[in-house]
């Protein structure tokens, strides 16, 4: 929860205005009563016109004040919840983009995005219930029965014995339905999961007819939650059946009494009308309670996971006084054991001890799993080696300022991400600085120039969300042109011109030669051809 409301920042402000409001219109509340049973008492039995007046205008002033502090409140509740809302999800963005690989892969992506929707959802309207009912309620019950004790101690005492009934009601309920609500968050990531990898995936599907099977998956995981959330809200449905009991009681036991008592002159008519509006008050403020007990239980298990990204700390840090340039591009593996569990004993790389001059070409070539990106991904230090060391340029790879190094380690992916926006738009991303002209040069050197030129808007053709308007070929080239603009000392091919043919790949080839001999080059590839 600190983590969590660490995040308030600059709405700190709203929210104490938020409770000072809320304070004031319970004031206002209580007091009315109060000013009902002097009317009834001293004004309408004494036949007392001038003091019906008086306090009936005093009335109307309280009520209106009372209007204005509840609107005031409601406001400040709504900027702080909201501000919150988006502080949340900043922080957990921007958290995230400093994970390493090693720290992505401990958070599922559907995991995060829940995180970033249903559960800051949960955090902001538990918020607000918070500083908005939860001040007001406590308020409203620690006035009321301070106001019924002073009007009347026997029968105050029996509001205490309703009270202790629904707490120890509420108390059992949010230990019981905690439990289900963290299962029913953890459901949740598995129904993200089976939407993102079916809509991600859906020409697969289609083309295998596997509709009904997606849907099957689906209902199964929707089914789950549907099952748990039922459980969890029926147990929630006994707070209104507890607080109607009390309610009740109350109701029933002040009219037998309250009798009483105005029969042996211990009680006046309008006493006996502030305190049934007193035990609303207090069964109410209850009630209150119980929702907010009710929001609180939910969001509780939003807290949990949300702080999991929060306190997240990235395993990779730059050094004190890092290397800020990086000299050329030979590369020297000296006997390098990795594994993307430390500690485990599977090593993904063994005794690696690889030397590569600046400019060279270096083609990698062997079968799924064999560790190829794995020996790539340590040269731009998206992970960290286990034993031995990794060198660009004669220094390893650690001392460097991470942004400097890898500014100068151009990676391609198989899996290349194209984003929304033109195809300037995302070429820029290897350089932002980068002219027209540039651009195209690096789209001829890539061999992308080929299609660009067809296409009716050329380089201002808006690419769709994932590059879905270009083909498979299309975009790797793309993807190795905007990988050229960064100018780098390291390229990285990761099998990245899979999708292009046999005599393209060989035009991208010879166009490096040409364009940039001094740049090493590390292709990784399934057919020799391309290596």
């Amino acid at each position: 929860m600190k983590t969590v409301m660490g995040c308030l920042g600059r709405f700190r402000k709203d929210t104490v205005l938020c409770v000072v409001m809320a304070a004031l219109e319970v004031v206002m509340d209580i007091l009315l009563p109060f000013i009902t049973a002097i009317i009834i008492d001293d004004g309408l039995e004494a036949a007392n016109l001038p003091t019906v007046y008086r306090y009936g205008v005093l009335m109307v002033v309280m009520a209106f004040l009372g209007l204005l502090f509840g609107a005031g409140a409601g406001k400040y509740a709504a900027s702080a919840s909201s501000g919150l809302a988006a502080n949340l999800r900043e922080a957990i963005y921007t958290n995230i983009q400093t994970f390493s690989f090693s720290n992505i892969d401990k958070f599922s992506v559907p995991g995060l995005v829940t995180r970033m929707t249903t559960d800051i959802t949960n955090v902001q309207n538990a918020f607000m219930m918070i500083i908005r009912v939860a001040v007001r309620a406590p308020l409203t019950f620690l006035f009321s029965f301070a106001m019924c004790f002073m009007i009347n101690r026997k029968l105050s005492l029996m509001f205490l014995f309703a009270a202790a009934f629904l707490i120890v009601v509420i108390g059992v309920i949010m230990v019981v339905t905690l439990k289900i609500f963290n299962e029913v968050f953890r459901r949740y990531d598995d129904l993200n999961a089976s939407v993102q990898e079916n809509v991600s995936a859906i020409r697969v599907v289609k083309a295998f007819v596997r509709e009904d099977y997606e849907n099957n998956k689906f209902a199964k995981a929707s089914a789950n939650i549907y099952r748990m959330s039922v459980k969890a809200e029926g147990l929630l449905a006994f707070n209104n059946p507890a607080m109607m009991i009390a309610v009740y009681f109350c109701i029933i036991s002040l009219s037998w009494l309250g009798a009483q008592f105005i029969v042996f002159g211990n009680l006046t008519s309008g006493e006996l009308t502030s305190l049934y509006s007193y035990i609303m008050s207090l069964m109410m403020s209850l009630m209150m309670l119980s929702m907010v007990v009710v929001m609180i239980t939910i969001s509780m298990a939003s807290v949990r996971r949300i702080s999991e990204v929060l306190k997240e700390t990235p395993d990779l840090h730059n050094p004190e006084n890092p290397v800020m340039k990086v000299a050329d591009g030979s590369i020297d593996f000296s006997h390098v054991n990795f594994s993307y569990k430390h500690g485990s004993g599977k090593n993904a790389l063994s005794d690696i001890d690889l030397h590569i001059k600046s400019g060279e070409t270096i083609g990698v070539i062997g079968g799924t799993g064999s560790g190829k990106s794995s020996l790539v991904n340590l040269i731009c230090r998206l992970y960290d080696v286990d034993e031995g060391s990794v060198c660009v340029g004669g220094v390893d790879v650690r001392k460097y300022d991470m942004e400097a190094l890898r500014n100068q380690v151009s990676v391609v992916l198989q899996k290349n991400t194209l984003f929304s926006g033109t195809i300037l738009d995302n070429l820029r991303w290897g350089n932002p600085d980068a002219t027209d002209e540039e651009c195209r040069e690096a789209c001829r050197a890539a061999c992308a120039d080929e299609f660009i030129e067809r296409l009716p808007d050329g380089y201002q053709t808006r690419i769709e969300r994932g590059g879905t308007n270009v083909s498979g070929g299309q975009k790797q080239r793309l993807c190795i042109a905007r990988a050229l603009l960064k100018k780098p000392k390291v390229l990285i091919l990761d099998d990245s011109t899979s999708a292009v043919d046999t005599a393209t790949d060989a035009k991208i080839r010879a166009a490096f030669a040409a364009k940039i001999p001094g740049t090493t080059k590390i292709i990784i590839a399934q057919r020799i051809s391309s290596g």
